[in-house]
């Protein structure tokens, strides 16, 4: 069992206050960081008080920003059950792509304010927090996949899902294409490569590559922070 986050601990039915409360905030994220100026301006445009605010993030900002990737969790998968059929009539590989991308279409206004979450938790790149949240997000997208497996299989698909979610990350925060054609395309052919895994005796290179890909976005946000600093 995972220990539980600061908003694990937090009533379910404030929910829809600290979503309001959470993307509120975020704008000003991407001036002010993750920060209490930024809960504080983010708040009061909101209609919170500072002390509603702190009781709906006990744990603080850094409460907040687990929550942002919590209610980008649930709205991906809202969304997917929107589609109805439209998603579930697709291939496998075709809805874990959906699943991405629709995740990353959530995010696409808040670029810089996961960039900063990002460039936070880089300086703990192997933090169990971090890398909880990554695991319920890709195992939240397998599930809406359809995947139902308790064997070794529910390890391999998530800790490869994980790569290709962390590669395509890098991609995207740097991403100015029109219509994120270049995050697209690069989903695809990493997808691809995955599926590939199991018919080529090669592919155990690039799963040790892609098993990599969460430390690379960590190494990769690392070296940024610092030029950021020079």
């Amino acid at each position: 069992m995972t220990d539980p986050t600061p908003n694990d601990r937090i009533r379910d039915d404030k929910v829809g206050e600290r979503d309001a409360l959470l993307l509120a905030v975020l704008p000003h994220v991407a001036f002010d960081g993750w920060t209490r100026q930024a809960l504080r301006r983010g708040a009061e445009e909101a209609g919170f008080g500072l002390d509603e605010a702190a009781a709906l993030f006990p744990g603080g900002v850094a409460a907040l920003a687990d929550h942002l990737h919590d209610w980008a969790d649930r709205t991906m998968l809202e969304r997917l059950v929107e589609e109805g059929e439209a998603f579930d009539g697709l291939r496998v590989r075709e809805k874990i792509a959906r699943a991405v991308t629709v995740r990353l279409g959530l995010l696409a206004p808040y670029r810089d304010a996961v960039r900063r979450d990002l460039s936070r938790r880089a300086l703990r790149p192997l933090s169990r927090r971090g890398l909880q949240q990554l695991h319920r997000t890709v195992d939240a997208m397998w599930r809406a996949a359809g995947d139902r497996s308790t064997d070794i299989n529910y390890y391999t698909k998530r800790g490869l899902l994980a790569g290709v979610y962390a590669s395509t990350l890098l991609v995207w925060l740097d991403d100015r294409s029109e219509g994120q054609e270049t995050t697209h395309a690069f989903l695809e052919r990493r997808i691809g490569e995955v599926l590939a895994f199991g018919r080529q005796i090669s592919g155990l290179k690039r799963l040790g590559d892609l098993a990599e890909a969460p430390f690379r976005l960590a190494a990769r946000l690392r070296e940024g922070r610092g030029a950021a600093a020079g």
